[in-house]
C-alpha cells in the first residue's frame, strides 16, 4: 500500500494541484521545492515510496536529481516518475535510461497519472478481499 510521496517541484500551487489529484491514495505527501531539497528528505524519511518529480528547478534540477539518484541508488529503490512541461522525446528518453520509471507531460490528466502509479505501485489493496 502506498503511504508516502515525495513532490519535488518548485511551485506551490502545482504541490497543491498534487494534494487534490492524489488524495484518493490517502497517503502522506512530503514537499520539496528543488532536487537538493529532495535528496535531503530522503535522506531523513526512510519510509518514502514514490517520487513525482519536475524537471526545471533551481538549486538542483530534475536531471541532476535523477543522476544523484541513480549514483546513490534511490532511483533503483523508489519508483520515480518525471512530470515536466520539457516533453521532447529525447528528454523523456534521457530521463528513463537514468532511472525513471515513467514520463509525464504538464498539463496531464490526473488519470493518467493514477494509472501509471497504479502500474508502478499495483500492492494497493483490492476491493475489501484478503
Amino acid at each position: 500500500m502506498l503511504s508516502k510521496i515525495l513532490l519535488v517541484d518548485d511551485s506551490s500551487l502545482i504541490h497543491q494541484m498534487y494534494r487534490l489529484v492524489l488524495s484518493r491514495y490517502n497517503c502522506d505527501l512530503v514537499d520539496a521545492m528543488n532536487g537538493q531539497e529532495a535528496l535531503d528528505k530522503l535522506a531523513e524519511d526512510k519510509d518514502i515510496q514514490l517520487i513525482l518529480l519536475d524537471i526545471n528547478m533551481p538549486v538542483m534540477n530534475g536531471v541532476q536529481f535523477l543522476e544523484k539518484a541513480s549514483a546513490l541508488g534511490i532511483a533503483s529503490r523508489i519508483p520515480i516518475i518525471v512530470i515536466s512541461t520539457e516533453g521532447k522525446e529525447e528528454d523523456t528518453i534521457r530521463c528513463l535510461k537514468m532511472g525513471a520509471k515513467a514520463y509525464l507531460r504538464k498539463p496531464f490528466n490526473p488519470s493518467d497519472l493514477h494509472g501509471l502509479i497504479d502500474k508502478i505501485i499495483p500492492e494497493r489493496p483490492q476491493s475489501g478481499n484478503s
